[in-house]
């Protein structure tokens, strides 16, 4: 059997009333949401800093997943805990997409999504498969020739995907990672960049020791502000969350109260706990602590998602025959870029993961508390309607 490459490309990542849409989106999100925290504790092997866009990891293995058949369908759904059906779960994918685009619409905020598709000229790939992407993904399908040019084709996703990343993601899919038997691939962008609703005075940024481990500080630039901010605290755990302006999108800190608890916080934390702890916040004043910092990662999925469960798909089992009617694709490459700056005036973000297939309540007066994110934490950027998590890390080196 001759086996051809595909690949793909992803760029990146109490509430409000819920629009319309989101009820029918709810299981995908929890879904999502689950596998972020699933491939979070995969990556947090060591000790350094972490960063990835799991919305967008999650966007362009839907489009893959809209080819899979068979065992390796079976696999991608308990991979990605995509627990609805084919036509169920791209219709909520799609329309989680355009309330994140509305969002951008607003103009307090810059967030941007895109999808492209880069087709070998001639492959017959089937009509059903380029519908669900373009109709519910709002992908731009590009005839290229790879067998002819597919170093051209490299350098034209990757201008592609630093275009709509603001030059923030450059060089996603690695020189060699298409050839001239690749056939598809698949390219999900996002980039965000807000203003926190309650700026930080540059002025009252300080020079302080960050705690990077239980004996080891390094000093790091800590930005402080008093304000109003959901809060909550428990006996080993204190969460917080800063709108950005809008509201639409907020950025949600886990700081454990002792110096090294970061690693207890990753074993236990779930998706129920996470939301639990979310929806049981209050809105207080809170003297606010947090560092300055600037995230670059690089990240190869591919060994990493075999393991979690999608191995059929990254070998001649593989099952695409979704995609043009046969099985002669499978999974060769899977690559991730990452890139977040947070500052006195807000955060700047943005992510990209590539794929290649190759052939073959009202509380009581209290003193306000103090929330000083010195030591390791973990924090997400979250769309606060859905509740989609479009980025995920941890900061364990601020000056890294």
């Amino acid at each position: 059997m001759r086996l051809h490459h595909l690949a793909l490309a992803l760029l990146f990542c109490s509430l409000p009333a819920l629009p319309s849409w989101a009820a029918a989106a709810d299981s995908t999100v929890n879904g999502n949401t689950a596998f972020a925290l699933d491939l979070y504790r995969k990556l947090n092997a060591g000790d350094g800093n972490l960063f990835f866009s799991p919305y967008s990891i999650s966007t362009c293995l839907a489009m893959v997943y809209a080819g899979a058949r068979g065992e390796t369908e079976s696999q991608m759904a308990r991979t990605f805990h995509f627990d609805t059906n084919q036509a169920e779960l791209h219709t909520a994918f799609g329309d989680l997409q355009k309330h994140l685009n509305d969002i951008q619409s607003k103009k307090e905020i810059e967030l941007n999504i895109a999808n492209g598709l880069w087709a070998q000229k001639e492959h017959p790939f089937l009509p059903a498969f380029l519908d669900i992407t373009t109709k519910n993904y709002a992908a731009k399908i590009e005839q290229v020739d790879f067998r002819a040019s597919a170093e051209a084709v490299r350098a034209q996703i990757n201008n592609w995907v630093s275009g709509q990343t603001k030059d923030k993601i450059k060089d996603l899919i690695p020189a060699g990672a298409l050839n001239g038997v690749t056939r598809l691939v698949l390219a999900n962008a996002i980039y965000f960049k807000g203003k926190w609703q309650q700026p930080f005075q540059e002025k009252s940024t300080t020079t302080a020791p960050f705690f990077a481990s239980a004996n080891k500080t390094v000093q790091a630039k800590l930005m402080y502000q008093t304000a109003k901010f959901r809060y909550r605290e428990t006996d080993s755990l204190q969460s917080l969350e800063m709108p950005y302006a809008g509201r639409d999108i907020s950025m949600v800190v886990l700081l454990p109260k002792q110096k090294d608890g970061l690693k207890q916080l990753e074993e236990s934390l779930d998706a129920a706990q996470m939301n639990a702890g979310l929806d049981q916040a209050a809105i207080r004043e809170v003297h606010v602590f947090i560092p300055k910092f600037k995230l670059t990662q690089e990240f190869d999925l591919s060994k990493t998602l075999a393991a979690m469960g999608m191995s059929d798909g990254f070998s001649a089992s593989a099952d695409f025959s979704g995609m043009d009617g046969k099985r002669d694709l499978y999974i060769s490459t899977v690559v991730h870029k990452a890139f977040v700056e947070v500052d006195e005036q807000g955060t700047e973000a943005a992510a990209a993961t590539g794929v290649a297939i190759r052939s073959e309540a009202v509380l009581r007066p209290q003193p306000v508390p103090t929330f000083r994110a010195d030591r390791p934490f973990l924090f997400l950027i979250r769309d606060t309607h859905s509740g989609s998590i479009l980025f995920i890390g941890r900061v364990t080196n601020p000056t890294k």
